[in-house]
């Protein structure tokens, strides 16, 4: 990738920090209990990615979540140890896609034990497509203006004569 000298990049120490050590099946399994967790810190992420478009300007926003990740893991490991990775064994080994279809059993068993312990209902299904309203403290960015060109070509008026195509219409199905 090629960049230019007015492009800042961040700091080493800015960038260091620790990510979440699993595998694929087990943050498959504890998606969706952690995503209903942390779901304000991971909205504040997303927002200021939206908004801002320059991943460098979030690095606080990401850090608090992944944070948020491993407070959910530490509570998991504390209480549902064994439900989790009997829950996450099985998605592991029934298919090659680790489809959720063949772990229901443990799932439910998995699904209560953080009911009960932790408080967190297993959010249903298209809980996390809906669209929600999001509060936050920062600022909100300037709005770009629309560029405007005095010069442009204005648009022609809806009489003005179209000729037919010369080789023919590319929409040749509509005839």
């Amino acid at each position: 990738m090629v960049i230019t000298s007015d492009v800042t990049l961040p700091e080493e120490h800015e960038l260091n920090h620790p990510e979440l050590p699993l595998s694929s099946p087990a943050l498959k399994a504890a998606s969706f209990h952690m995503g209903k967790y942390c779901e304000n810190q991971s909205n504040e992420f997303l927002l200021c990615r939206n908004e801002l478009g320059d991943p460098r300007k979030c690095l606080d926003e990401g850090k608090a979540l992944t944070n948020c990740a491993f407070e959910f893991l530490r509570k998991l490991k504390k209480t549902c140890k064994g439900e989790f990775e009997q829950y996450t064994h099985c998605l592991d080994q029934s298919s090659q896609d680790q489809n959720f279809r063949y772990c229901r059993k443990t799932q439910s068993v998995y699904d209560k034990c953080v009911l009960d312990k932790l408080q967190i209902e297993r959010p249903e299904y298209g809980y996390f497509c809906r669209v929600k309203v999001h509060d936050t403290a920062r600022p909100k960015p300037p709005v770009k203006e629309k560029a405007h060109y005095p010069d442009a070509v204005q648009s022609l008026p809806k009489d003005y004569p179209t000729p037919d195509p010369k080789h023919g219409s590319r929409f040749h199905w509509l005839h």
